[in-house]
């Protein structure tokens, strides 16, 4: 399972395949991590940096941070893909198409000026998450979206 969690200033990534529950988090920041919770992230409950440093000390990898950079991912899932914003301004997204098997995304793309902010794997994040939401098969042709399904 995928999932994002929100604040105004940060996105952390959580992918439960890789959690192998040393529970560093959760001692790191009970209150943004609480196993008895759903969803078991908030992360408006600690400071950013409080969050941030827990994340950090993960030994799987299995949560990720990244600052927000004031940019908004949206799913738009009557388009069927996932978009970036910069304010009004449409900075990326993430393509999927629709079939019996499930869906299958086929481009990911965020305007170069944007490079480097996580921008791409928030989008790909936001599209994964809506399939396991859905209970939708969830694959990639794109490179870098298969390289974040993978990870």
């Amino acid at each position: 399972m995928h999932r994002l969690y929100e604040n105004n200033d940060i996105v952390v990534f959580w992918n439960s395949d890789k959690c192998f529950h040393s529970k560093k988090c959760v001692t790191g920041s009970p209150k943004t991590f609480d196993i008895n919770r759903k969803p078991w992230i908030d992360v408006t409950l600690a400071d950013n940096a409080e969050i941030w440093q827990t994340i950090e000390k993960c030994p799987s990898g299995a949560l990720g941070v990244l600052f927000r950079h004031g940019i908004d991912v949206i799913m738009d899932q009557d388009n069927n893909r996932s978009v970036a914003f910069d304010g009004d301004r449409v900075i990326g997204e993430c393509d999927y198409s629709v079939s019996e098997s499930g869906w299958n995304m086929y481009h990911t793309e965020v305007f170069e000026e944007y490079g480097g902010k996580g921008i791409a794997k928030r989008l790909v994040y936001k599209v994964i998450e809506a399939s396991e939401k859905n209970h939708v098969a969830i694959g990639a042709t794109c490179s870098y979206a298969a390289k974040v399904l993978g990870e």
